[in-house]
């Protein structure tokens, strides 16, 4: 037995990671049977199976490489251009010729990893994302084991039709191979990476996303199917996307009331709109942040981080081009209140 799953095994357990304790102890009873203990190694087997463990047989891939991801029913607001290549995605997996590898890039915030967990909703599969804090390691030779053994729990999965393996981020390797000192070590990284692909069955569907297209491995690009951009939402998509974003926390506090025109003049005071990751985190904290007891209190919280609190005074609304009535609403005072002041102004 080597020191290090001793090692590993305590530590795994002081860290409750029930899922890397158990993977050792597998690790550890294969050893056994392969030096001549089977006694012991079926003992070992047999209380991991009573604790209802993790099997590297079973279809349960939860372990010290895979993340299982939650998937809701939230909507996800896409351009149709968009859309419709992810409608062509879903179609090609269902019709199983071997188009089952696809690469989403895009700035952070365009909907590529939620994207693919709705995908997973879909066709009805569980998306399971590959951990890669545990696959790199700057030992010699180490992160491409770890590669070559993650691939193979992938291609041991009993029932691929029912999963989707999603390598989130996967610059991680890439930018690691451009910034080590040591680049024979990433490249056989690389090279690792690349014979999993080659080896991945047609029923075993893989999403990779990434940040960093311009300096993505080219060996790597090659071997998907699909290349699907997610930096096409023009400014109008993004200000219908953001109504889509706040009907939706809308619809999670019936006290809140909905002023359309109120909203898109505001939503598009943001020059250029952001992408849906950060819109939906305004337009969140917006309604989250709302005194319960002012069913508009959510306009003037978006309004002022829209602008960073830069409004002076009262003319500065108008300005804007903002009614009497959304001023009001914006700011908590009455019209008759706001006439006297703008005329005051004046």
């Amino acid at each position: 037995m080597k020191k290090k799953s001793i090692v590993n095994l305590i530590r795994y357990y002081s860290e409750k990671n029930d899922n890397a304790f158990k993977n050792v102890a597998f690790d550890i009873a294969r050893d056994f049977n392969n030096s001549g203990d089977q006694e012991i190694a079926e003992y070992i087997m047999s209380l991991l199976s009573d604790a209802n463990s993790f099997s590297p047989q079973s279809n349960d891939k939860e372990d010290l490489y895979f993340k299982k991801l939650e998937i809701n029913s939230n909507p996800l607001p896409l351009p149709k251009i968009i859309a419709d290549d992810i409608l062509g995605i879903v179609n090609a997996i269902d019709k199983k010729m071997g188009v089952n590898k696809f690469l989403f890039k895009g700035k952070p915030g365009t909907g590529k990893t939620e994207t693919a967990k709705q995908i997973g909703r879909i066709l009805n599969r569980e998306v399971y994302e590959v951990n890669f804090d545990s696959l790199i390691d700057y030992k010699l030779g180490e992160t491409s084991k770890r590669i070559s053994k993650m691939f193979e729990e992938i291609y041991d999965v009993k029932n691929p039709s029912k999963t989707i393996f999603l390598f989130d981020e996967l610059d991680a390797i890439a930018i690691n191979r451009i910034n080590s000192n040591d680049l024979r070590e990433m490249g056989r990284a690389t090279s690792s990476f690349i014979r999993g692909l080659d080896r991945i069955n047609n029923d075993t569907v893989i999403i990779a996303t990434t940040n960093l297209f311009d300096d993505f491995d080219k060996a790597i690009v090659r071997r998907f199917d699909s290349v699907i951009d997610f930096d096409r939402y023009t400014q109008s998509d993004l200000l219908s996307i953001s109504e889509t974003i706040l009907d939706e926390y809308l619809s999670k506090d019936s006290n809140l009331s909905k002023n359309s025109r109120l909203f898109k003049k505001i939503a598009s005071l943001m020059n250029p709109i952001p992408a849906p990751g950060e819109l939906r985190n305004i337009i969140k904290t917006s309604v989250a942040f709302s005194n319960p007891k002012n069913s508009y209190d959510y306009f003037a919280r978006l309004f002022a981080n829209v602008t960073n609190n830069k409004i002076i005074g009262i003319e500065d609304y108008e300005k804007f081009g903002f009614s009497l009535r959304e001023i009001e609403i914006l700011t908590g005072k009455s019209k008759s209140s706001l006439s006297r002041d703008l005329r005051g102004k004046k």
